[in-house]
């Protein structure tokens, strides 16, 4: 893997995952009952066949299992999906996980009603072209009529800004306070940036501090949904986490063509 691979990274943040989040658990909850909403909104009730294509650790792929679906879970890090798994086992749920690429996935043509790609995951493909297979590998694994949802950072500002940092988080444990932030580092492109994720975890009366990097393309609302309709799908439309009570904005389209 390239120094700056999604794949290491995420790899060497899966056990810590969980502390993004002031309460992880809660999240499970609040990010399924969002997603569970979109679907049957768009979908009609009932449980469905969902794909998550970049599951990491499990935080929205075990939420909706939680409700009813029967959800695959993949991820580019084989240490997140195996910990997805765990966590599903832990909690009683029935969660299929497994390392998997969003570009060449382990999955069958036609076999899913929802794929979900969270978390500004597709960030990490930094070309159009492996945004382009990407999407048409989900794109190819829906049944017609068949429902994407991306969830994405809201770039706009962050581009035209050239953000240089994350806000801090902060998560009480039982051994104390941990804290997450990223520092951002552009291209002169303007629209990729090198990201350091930082984490001071509590060590008795000192810290201990790791650090993960990789890379992400800032794609705009505008950009990516040229992509997902270049991919064939249709219908593609941005919702604004007020509407949805989702963490960031989602985009979803219909799968209603081959490409």
């Amino acid at each position: 893997m390239p120094p700056h691979s999604a794949g290491r990274f995420y790899d060497d943040l899966a056990d810590d995952y969980h502390l993004l989040y002031p309460d992880w658990d809660a999240a499970l909850d609040r990010q399924g009952a969002a997603l569970d909403q979109l679907v049957q909104g768009r979908l009609g009730p009932g449980s469905r066949r969902v794909w998550d294509c970049a599951c990491g650790i499990g935080t929205q792929a075990l939420g909706l299992a939680s409700r009813g679906h029967e959800v695959l879970g993949t991820d580019i890090s084989p240490a997140a999906a195996a910990r997805a798994r765990r966590e599903a086992d832990a909690r009683g749920l029935s969660l299929r996980t497994a390392a998997g690429d969003m570009r060449r996935p382990p999955v069958p043509a036609g076999a899913f009603d929802v794929v979900l790609c969270a978390d500004n995951s597709l960030a990490h493909l930094l070309t159009a072209d492996d945004i382009d297979t990407a999407l048409r590998a989900m794109h190819r694994s829906l049944r017609d009529g068949g429902l994407l949802l991306i969830g994405m950072r809201d770039y706009e500002q962050a581009r035209a800004d050239r953000r240089p940092a994350t806000v801090p988080q902060v998560t009480r444990t039982e051994a104390g306070r941990s804290i997450s932030f990223q520092l951002w580092d552009w291209y002169p492109d303007g629209e990729r940036y090198d990201l350091e994720h930082f984490q001071l975890l509590p060590d008795g009366n000192d810290w201990q501090v790791r650090v993960r990097r990789t890379t992400s393309w800032a794609l705009t609302q505008t950009e990516l949904g040229r992509l997902v309709t270049a991919a064939g799908f249709r219908d593609v439309e941005w919702l604004a986490p007020e509407r949805t009570g989702f963490i960031q904005p989602v985009c979803t389209a219909r799968r209603t063509t081959t490409p």
